[in-house]
C-alpha cells in the first residue's frame, strides 16, 4: 500500500486499533473512552480524523456517543462487521467534504464565466423547491444536492459534471456520512445553508468568478463547521483543523 493510500485510511487504521484495545479489555465495558484530545495527541493525528474513527466504533455497535458525557464503550465484540456495515470502501465524512470544499470551490468560479440564463433559471427553481423542503421541515436533501449539480452542469464540462456527481454519489453510499448527518435535527442549519446557496447563485448571475468560489467555499465550511460542532462530545466550541479557515486562493479559470 502506498503512502497516499495509507493517509487516506488513517481514521481506519485507529479505529481497529481501538477496536483491538477494547476487545482485549484495556477499555472496559461502560468506560469513557479517553477525550478526542488526548486521542488526537497520543496518535498524533487531527481530532477529526480521531471523530471518524469513533463514529466506525459507534457503527459497529462497540461505542455510544453521550452528548455531555463523553464516547462509551457498551461492547467488547462488534455487533456487524465491517463488511456488513458498507464500511469496507467507504470514506470519512471530513475527507469527503474537504475534497468537495476543494473540487466545487473551483467548479463554482468556472461555472461563473460559463453559466446561461437557462442555468440560472434552473437554479433558481431548485432554490425555490429547497425553501419549500426547509418550511415544511423536509429532511430530503435532495434540493441541495440538484442545486450543486446544476453549478457543476454549468460548466459545460461533462468531467466536472460526473466528477461533482461521483462525490455526491459517495455521500449517499457512505454508512459514515449518514452515521454522522442524522445527528442535524435543527433546520436553523439549513436556512443558514440556503442562505450560502443564494450568495452562490447571486456571484454566478454577476459572472464573478471569485465571488463564486468564494461563496462556495464559505458555504462547504459552514456546513463542516456545523458537523464538526454536531458531532464534538467533548468541546462543542472545538474549531477543528481538518482545513484552514482562510479561503485557498488558486487561479481562476477564464471563460
Amino acid at each position: 500500500m502506498n503512502s497516499d493510500a495509507k493517509t487516506q485510511r488513517r481514521y481506519r487504521e485507529l479505529a481497529e486499533q481501538l477496536q483491538g484495545d477494547i476487545a482485549a479489555g484495556r477499555y472496559e465495558v461502560g468506560e469513557r473512552l479517553p477525550p478526542e484530545r488526548d486521542l488526537a495527541e497520543a496518535f498524533s493525528v487531527s481530532r477529526p480524523t480521531i471523530r471518524e474513527a469513533l463514529i466506525m466504533l459507534e457503527i459497529l455497535g462497540l461505542v455510544q456517543v453521550r452528548v455531555g458525557s463523553g464516547i462509551h464503550v457498551v461492547s467488547r465484540t462488534p455487533t456487524l462487521s465491517a463488511q456488513g456495515a458498507g464500511l469496507a470502501d467507504d470514506v470519512g465524512p471530513f475527507e469527503l467534504l474537504q475534497a468537495r470544499q476543494l473540487i466545487e470551490s473551483e467548479v463554482a468560479a468556472f461555472a461563473a464565466n460559463r453559466t446561461t440564463k437557462s442555468d440560472i433559471a434552473r437554479m433558481r427553481e431548485a432554490l425555490d423547491m429547497e425553501r419549500r423542503d426547509v418550511a415544511a421541515g423536509d429532511t430530503d436533501h435532495r434540493s441541495d444536492e440538484m442545486f450543486h449539480l446544476l453549478i457543476a452542469e454549468a460548466t459545460q464540462n461533462t468531467v466536472l459534471h460526473e466528477t461533482v456527481r461521483s462525490l455526491w454519489q459517495r455521500r449517499h453510499r457512505s454508512a459514515m456520512w449518514l452515521q454522522l448527518h442524522r445527528r442535524i435535527a435543527e433546520q436553523e442549519y439549513r436556512r443558514q445553508w440556503l442562505d450560502d446557496h443564494q450568495a452562490v447563485l447571486a456571484a454566478l448571475r454577476a459572472r464573478n468568478p471569485e465571488a463564486a468560489y468564494d461563496a462556495m467555499w464559505s458555504h462547504l465550511q459552514r456546513v463542516r463547521e456545523t458537523l464538526l460542532a454536531i458531532s464534538d462530545v467533548d468541546d462543542p466550541h472545538f474549531d477543528g483543523f481538518l482545513f484552514t479557515s482562510a479561503t485557498i486562493k488558486t487561479a481562476v479559470p477564464g471563460g
